[in-house]
């Protein structure tokens, strides 16, 4: 790719090398060259961060002796212009890919430019790490300033019918056609590509951790997801729902054990499988 990044700043501090070395290296995994400019350590955070990632620099450091930071290398959140994609850029995630119980849930996230710097302060980062206190805070938060904020899902019935992964995949597919300002492009959490869609889109590997608005989708799947796993456990008692919001914990396995699996199950997963009883009682004979 033929473009040419120009970094420069008048003072290096902990805040500018951390943000030099993190534009160099996403630069370079887009094989984009460097071109450094201001104090020496703002020029070594960037090249260094761009060698990182195979690119290459151009320019010299200079005989200033780089200044270096503890977590330099730990890649701050990243606002999506940095992926070089049109505007506006929607995040995508999901999240209850391994859950036993319910549909896999979608979030996509349209984040306004001058909303980058209020909810890079107030935390959003992957739902995760995050209490569900904060991520309740941040839920409201997000939905107030985003610019199109959209769920997306795919059924039981879709995830037992085309697997896991394909259903993830359709449910993200859902979020980002539903939403009220249509994105010129995505970035996408993991490293599968979103099939159908007619935009530019780019996967980022554990993006919910580098880039602010699938950060940002990742808390609004999350927080809705459980929400209607807990309105659920009324409708399907005996399962501990709001306490494992459809995970495989020990009590939940052993109510699979005793009261079967509930039509919300995931049938091609093998814990909610019924056992043959006839299969059962020839294994009690051969025991």
């Amino acid at each position: 790719m033929a473009v040419v990044a120009v970094i420069g700043a008048n003072i290096c501090n902990q805040t500018t090398a951390d943000l030099a070395y993190t534009v160099g290296y996403h630069l370079g995994q887009h094989q984009c060259n460097v071109v450094c400019g201001g104090v020496g350590g703002v020029m070594a955070a960037a090249c260094e961060g761009n060698k990182a990632a195979g690119g290459t620099t151009n320019g010299t450091l200079g005989s200033t002796a780089r200044q270096k930071t503890e977590n330099q290398h730990q890649l701050p959140l990243l606002p999506s212009e940095f992926y070089l994609l049109p505007d506006p850029v929607a995040g995508v995630d999901e999240v209850g890919r391994g859950a036993l119980f319910g549909p896999v849930v979608a979030a996509a996230v349209i984040l306004p430019p001058d909303a980058i710097t209020s909810l890079t302060q107030a935390g959003v980062t992957d739902s995760k790490q995050l209490t569900p206190h904060r991520r309740a805070h941040l839920y409201d938060l997000v939905q107030a300033q985003a610019l199109a904020c959209r769920i997306g899902l795919a059924s039981v019935q879709e995830i037992d019918r085309l697997n896991i992964l394909q259903a993830s995949l359709l449910a993200m597919k859902r979020a980002v056609t539903r939403l009220s300002v249509q994105p010129a492009a995505c970035l996408v959490d993991g490293n599968q590509r979103i099939p159908g869609l007619s935009i530019p889109q780019q996967t980022v590997i554990k993006g919910d951790q580098k880039e602010l608005a699938i950060a940002a989708a990742s808390i609004i799947a999350k927080v809705w997801r459980d929400q209607l796993i807990t309105r659920l456990d009324d409708t399907y008692p005996g399962y501990d729902l709001t306490s494992n919001k459809g995970y495989g914990s020990p009590r939940h396995r052993q109510a699979l054990q005793a009261l079967g699996p509930s039509a919300q199950h995931r049938k091609s997963f093998a814990p909610c499988r019924r056992r043959d009883p006839s299969q059962t009682l020839n294994e009690l004979a051969k025991g």
